[in-house]
């Protein structure tokens, strides 16, 4: 992020970054994988211990930030987590614990009692359930019906890449009532919720397809009004791509500075590569494109962090580029490094699978492209 740093956000960034290296290095997302696990419960507890999940959640809750805006915290963790493509449930935890404290869509006593806590702890794991098979990433895509039962709500339909869902104890679900979008906090427990795990083409994080087959929620478990959280499902929507492209920018920025270094030290033909000036070409094209990534997705950061009403547009301007970029920019990096950037060995893999999926979540770059035009009436 192309951010002023104030010295206590200097001070965060290297804290986190100090962390990641020593408690999630690369080696440990390949061990990880190895054991088809995710992420460490342990792992997850100390990251919030150094305030990860309690950055969009106001001081009155239990959270607190490190700048006047918590989502540019966040959003410098997101980036430190890229490089490193490390794992947890940071995304889906922070939109569950921002959407519980967030105005309007606050959530109920009885839902800060029993899982605002736990988020904010580490010791409860939250994830976002929103996009459904078939549909699209925005609000036209969901059919989860909802419908009043006395004093429940009775769920029924199909949620899709859930983040985590196999490690999730409580979903927040996104659902449409006669009224209009209605969220309701599900717990993993509940009679009906069945999880099905999906194949992930990143190395550490896993995604699940969650059937919610009769569930009965209670009215307690309503967040915000019911019918009437649309908007509130478009600001969660933004946070999630404003993160979103900080992790990936944030990966491919490490990707691009390691191939860089190997470029002046890997020698051809009596010469290091980086000095043949077709790949000098490639190289300053890949820095200028990474440089706009940065810039996007800062601006956008801040329109969303500051609630401008461009924020959407911006939003989707970031991530129709991010996602079209950043893959194009790794590729060019594992070309760069031959025979050896498409070994399993190297690290460039995990790098290239988190950015290829991020693409694709949240709304792909023609989904985002479709949102602008939609907005300009073009």
């Amino acid at each position: 992020m192309e951010l002023e740093l104030s010295s206590d956000q200097q001070l965060f960034v290297e804290t986190t970054r100090r962390f990641l290296e020593a408690e999630s290095p690369l080696t440990k997302v390949r061990e990880l994988q190895e054991r088809g696990q995710s992420f460490e419960r342990d792992y997850w507890r100390q990251g919030a211990e150094l305030g990860w999940t309690s950055m969009l959640v106001p001081t009155e809750y239990g959270g607190g930030n490190i700048s006047e805006s918590g989502l540019l915290d966040a959003a410098l963790v997101a980036e430190e987590m890229g490089r490193l493509v490390a794992p947890g449930p940071f995304l889906p935890a922070n939109i569950v614990a921002h959407a519980l404290t967030r105005g309007g869509g606050a959530g109920t006593g009885t839902q800060q009692g029993e899982v605002l806590a736990g988020l904010l702890s580490g010791e409860v794991i939250g994830t976002w359930a929103f996009t459904e098979p078939g549909g699209a990433w925005d609000a036209s895509g969901v059919r989860l019906s909802a419908a009043a039962a006395g004093d429940e709500w009775v769920l029924e339909g199909t949620k899709t890449c859930v983040q985590e869902a196999g490690e999730a104890d409580w979903f927040l679900v996104t659902g449409r009532t006669g009224e209009g979008l209605t969220q309701f906090l599900v717990p993993r427990s509940a009679s009906g919720v069945e999880v099905t795990p999906l194949v992930s083409l990143d190395m550490v994080r896993h995604f699940g397809e969650v059937r919610f087959a009769g569930v009965r929620v209670p009215a307690s478990m309503v967040v915000g009004p019911a019918g009437g959280a649309a908007p509130e499902v478009e600001h969660q929507l933004q946070v999630a791509l404003v993160l979103q492209n900080a992790e990936t920018v944030g990966a491919t920025d490490a990707v691009f500075e390691f191939t860089l270094e190997y470029s002046k030290d890997r020698v051809s033909f009596g010469r290091p590569i980086g000095s043949y000036q077709a790949l000098k070409h490639r190289l300053a094209d890949m820095k200028m494109w990474l440089e706009a990534c940065h810039g996007t997705a800062t601006a956008s950061a801040r329109a969303v962090a500051s609630g401008s009403d461009q924020s959407t547009e911006l939003i989707s301007v970031a991530k129709s580029y991010i996602a079209d970029r950043c893959p194009s920019i790794v590729q060019g990096c594992v070309q760069l490094h031959g025979g050896i950037g498409v070994t399993w060995d190297a690290d460039l893999h995990l790098y290239l699978r988190r950015v290829a999926q991020n693409a694709a979540l949240y709304g792909s770059a023609r989904e985002h492209r479709d949102r602008i035009a939609a907005l300009l009436d073009v």
